[in-house]
């Protein structure tokens, strides 16, 4: 029952409530002003959801508890123990909540390599597989060979998400904008892995209340200079090559650009 409640509660936010000025020419002026992007969410309550990578799980528990997910698997790569000393004390409080609410948690799950592992690979097909902000961490200060190893990652990730994607299902990756992330070249990477972009639009951090980007390192004495979620950042949705394009959730128009869908023209 509660998960139904959350399903519906879900579904009223996505419907925004305008006033109505009896000055139309007026209200028009006026929204044109501070009219901003409509925030899409590129899932829907009801999908079966795989997320790659989570840092202290903030994005699996607002997904959950705002947007009335009720069949997600939410993975990291470290091991349990590691990931609670890393993301202390909050870690150990989400994962808490998602397992309260049924939702499985797995440890040491490495992205690249997903078929690999006996829960994912016999559990079934997901309609989403999502991984936020991947990067493999400081192996490296020099630039290129950092990209180079950025773009192993994601090849390999792509690789291991389509084996275990349903035939319409979608791969999602957020990515910050400028470099060198622009440097990974994410969209070739994505195509000479056997996928397509069905869409690209601005990831909006408050559209998941209490979700905070973590950092591969863990948490930052005193929260550091920069807040990640206030960066800006982008989402880019994949499919298989070949498969009809189909909604990804979130119910935003979309627009062609450059041969890829794009919400707000980015």
């Amino acid at each position: 029952m509660a998960k139904q409640k959350k399903r519906r509660l879900a579904v009223q936010s996505s419907h925004t409530q305008h006033s109505k000025p009896s000055d139309n020419a007026h209200r028009s002026a006026k929204s044109a002003k501070v009219k901003k992007p409509e925030p899409t969410i590129p899932f829907h309550a009801e999908d079966r959801i795989l997320l790659v990578g989570e840092g202290d799980f903030s994005f699996a528990k607002s997904i959950v508890e705002h947007h009335g997910c009720c069949d997600v698997t939410a993975t990291c790569f470290d091991p349990k123990e590691v990931l609670f000393e890393k993301y202390q004390p909050q870690a150990e409080k989400y994962v808490q909540y998602l397992e309260d609410e049924g939702q499985p948690v797995l440890y040491g799950v490495d992205g690249t390599k997903l078929g690999s592992h006996k829960v994912l690979s016999k559990g079934g097909l997901f309609d989403k597989v999502m991984f936020n902000f991947p990067h493999v961490g400081g192996k490296t200060k020099d630039v290129n060979r950092q990209v180079r190893f950025n773009q192993e990652l994601l090849v390999n990730f792509f690789t291991a998400a389509m084996t275990l994607l349903t035939t319409s299902g979608t791969i999602i990756v957020t990515l910050f904008e400028g470099e060198p992330y622009t440097l990974w070249n994410i969209r070739d990477l994505a195509r000479h892995s056997g996928l397509e972009v069905q869409r690209s639009f601005k990831f909006m951090a408050e559209v998941y209340p209490g979700y905070s980007h973590s950092r591969t390192l863990g948490n930052i004495e005193g929260g550091g200079g920069w807040k990640g979620e206030d960066r800006d950042a982008r989402t880019y949705v994949f499919q298989k090559k070949g498969v009809q394009k189909s909604p990804g959730g979130g119910g935003a128009k979309k627009r062609k650009r450059d041969g890829d869908s794009s919400d707000d023209g980015g």
